[in-house]
């Protein structure tokens, strides 16, 4: 392809994506065409030949549009994800240009840079230790596997067993505690491991999530040997935080690693309004949070925080004769690949925009507004907010007067109601043994009126659910 007709599709290409992202607020927040319509829109027989590119992206933007979600759109509360702001995606763009695999430190300098002082930044932003490395991972589900992997490694080489050269056939159990509503993340992430989903050890949680202190100390009395404990920085529905500060003395006592999953909440350590939500934090071994939710990074970027870099480096190493070594640090030696994007670029641009106090600012906003839809939301006679909201989650209870079966089926539909009409778009969960309405408030272009705004579909909804099935 000559310059000037690479020159020509890229200009095409950023007309129409600013075009996009300037039309995402007015438009549904819902796809047009589910899954089944969409694959037979793109339904075909392979290509015998190729076609220009900019007849395929073209087509491209023809097939994919009426199946796209507006998850960058301000009226997106379905789940904890961030908008893809435009800082990050013009550093992803320049990523993908560059086209620098970013294993190794001298092959790929500046990609490894960008990836080191990012993550200097990001240790300084969420005031964890700063000796700690950082490993540039897809998502919460790998910073919890590549966190939990260098655990597994340390529990059991602390009882003279190499577990990254002799395997676990024949390793001394490991004891894994965690709360028995712990993301479902995790427990992918100990599928992997090998450390099994229902071997573990579930620990009574309260009303809001929070695992409880008593019955921690209760379930970690009659272990020995190598032990694992994960703890949760913003419960998915609630938002609530474990005491850190008591979990953390009962795990070092134990001789216990201290892993935290902090997908989202670990942010509130960005803005002094929040940092006290997570007091005793930094006391953990290890942390897994994400940046495509707060720091509205592009999606494919995470990130694994472990205390103890060399426990950390020998369960993630991946070493060769053809790859130099040297006294640097090298990216793949942190994560679970040796090819992958230069993921640290995307990061650096959006600290670099944001700054610690845009960052501060946008969290506590918000939060801010999380309280606001709860607010507007509680003052519907038959709707109840089923959480202190302490950070960005709302859990709506509907139908507060009614046979709870009812009211859960009346919910379901009404979550149905509000995703077809596409003012906004919300999910549902299940807790606390009942259907509710999951509200996760993160994406950077949303205002208050768009928080009025969607209070109002869903009350709408809520209404003629309710009136047509008396």
């Amino acid at each position: 392809m000559t310059e000037t007709a690479l020159r020509n599709v890229l200009r095409k290409l950023a007309d129409y994506t600013a075009a996009y992202r300037a039309s995402v607020p007015d438009r549904p927040h819902r796809p047009d065409t589910d899954y089944a319509q969409t694959l037979a829109r793109f339904e075909a027989s392979t290509p015998q030949s190729g076609v220009p590119i900019d007849q395929l992206i073209s087509e491209l933007i023809a097939l994919s549009e009426p199946g796209l979600a507006a998850m960058v759109g301000p009226r997106f509360f379905g789940w904890v994800i961030g908008a893809t702001e435009p800082a990050g995606m013009a550093a992803d763009w320049l990523t993908s240009a560059w086209g620098q695999n970013s294993g190794n430190a001298f092959a790929t300098p500046s990609a490894c840079a960008a990836e080191e002082i990012a993550g200097q930044w990001l240790l300084d932003l969420l005031d964890l230790p700063r000796e700690s490395s950082i490993g540039f991972v897809t998502g919460a589900t790998m910073a919890n596997f590549t966190c939990l992997a260098a655990a597994r490694g340390e529990v059991l080489r602390r009882v003279g067993w190499d577990g990254e050269t002799q395997g676990l056939f024949g390793a001394p159990p490991i004891n894994v505690v965690l709360g028995e509503e712990a993301h479902s993340t995790v427990f992918s992430a100990l599928r992997y491991l090998g450390l099994g989903t229902e071997r573990v050890v579930s620990v009574a949680m309260n009303a809001q999530g929070v695992m409880r202190v008593d019955a921690l100390a209760a379930a970690l009395k009659p272990l020995s040997g190598p032990t694992i404990v994960i703890a949760q920085a913003g419960h998915i529905n609630s938002g609530a935080f474990d005491a850190f500060d008591e979990i953390a003395p009962l795990a070092r006592e134990k001789g216990a690693w201290l892993h935290v999953d902090g997908a989202f909440g670990l942010w509130a350590r960005a803005t002094p309004d929040l940092a006290h939500l997570s007091r005793g934090v930094d006391l953990a071994d290890s942390w897994g949070t994400d940046g495509h939710k707060w720091l509205q990074t592009p999606h494919d970027s995470g990130y694994a925080i472990v205390r103890d870099r060399d426990a950390h480096r020998r369960a993630m190493l991946i070493a060769a004769s053809y790859l130099p070594e040297g006294d640097v640090r090298h990216p793949a030696d942190y994560v679970p690949e040796l090819s992958r994007r230069a993921r640290g670029f995307p990061t650096w641009a959006m600290i670099r925009s944001l700054g610690r106090v845009g960052i501060a600012d946008m969290v506590s906003g918000h939060c801010a507004q999380a309280r606001r839809f709860a607010q507007r939301l509680a003052a519907e006679p038959d709707i109840e907010i089923m959480n202190e909201v302490v950070l960005d989650q709302v859990a709506v209870r509907l139908g507060t007067d009614l046979d709870p079966a009812r009211a859960d089926t009346l919910t379901q539909r009404t979550i149905e109601r509000v995703q077809r009409d596409g003012e906004c778009f919300v999910g549902g969960a299940h807790w606390r043994g009942r259907q509710i309405i999951r509200v996760s408030v993160i994406s950077a272009p949303t205002t208050n009126a768009d928080i009025d705004r969607s209070a109002e579909a869903i009350i709408s909804a809520w209404r003629a659910e309710r009136g047509a099935n008396s």
